[in-house]
């Protein structure tokens, strides 16, 4: 069963603050989006398989630990995906990136695809999936289904903001996908905008309003 990780380190939910700040400029939020991120994609790769090697310090052999070639990819959900994917990457600058194009109709507030494009070997990879805000959870579960349609079999999705009704949509329509998330916010508006939010993170990461 699909489990939901609140990610409530204090560094996190500092920059979260900031982010929801409506005077906070393109620059910092683009940056402020990056950093946190990295500090989620902490938590969501911890549970990375080691192996044992040996090497030479300068002072003697040593038997230590490395990450075990598990090979992964990133796929942001565009566009607000985009700004999560410097911060993953920082982290695992070998994992290949993937990119899926959903926008939400505005007026049936269903999810459209109009892009994507995946790494020939998607299907060996382990797939984190990267969205700033998960709002209804439509968006995000069509995305991951692309994903299981391609034969990716182990799926995690990240994001800085949760609402309850997406998590339980995610759960419900992919058991097996965990979330990573940094906080879970009240509840949906009528437009089905996260609230208290942070306002459209599309447009806030790119200045398109």
């Amino acid at each position: 069963m699909a489990k939901l990780n609140i990610i409530d380190h204090p560094l996190i939910q500092h920059k979260i603050s900031l982010m929801r700040d409506k005077n906070t400029g393109t620059k910092e939020f683009r940056e402020l989006v990056n950093e946190t991120a990295m500090l989620i994609c902490y938590e969501a790769t911890r549970d990375l398989p080691l192996k044992e090697i040996e090497m030479e310090t300068p002072l003697c052999m040593a038997r230590t630990k490395i990450v075990s070639g598990r090979k992964l990819a990133v796929v942001p959900v565009l566009r607000a995906g985009l700004g999560m994917v410097d911060g993953v990457t920082s982290l695992v600058p070998a994992a290949k990136i993937g990119h899926i194009g959903m926008f939400r109709d505005p007026e049936t507030h269903k999810p459209v695809k109009y892009y994507a494009k995946l790494p020939d070997d998607i299907a060996e990879r382990d797939v984190i999936v990267v969205d700033p805000m998960l709002a209804t959870g439509a968006t995000a579960c069509d995305a991951i289904t692309e994903l299981k349609k391609a034969g990716v079999k182990n799926i995690k999705f990240m994001c800085i903001i949760c609402s309850p009704e997406g998590a339980s949509y995610m759960i419900r329509k992919h058991p097996d996908v965990n979330i990573y998330c940094g906080v879970m916010d009240l509840g949906l508006n009528d437009d089905k905008f996260i609230i208290p939010g942070l306002g459209d993170a599309g447009d806030r990461i790119f200045g398109t309003k």
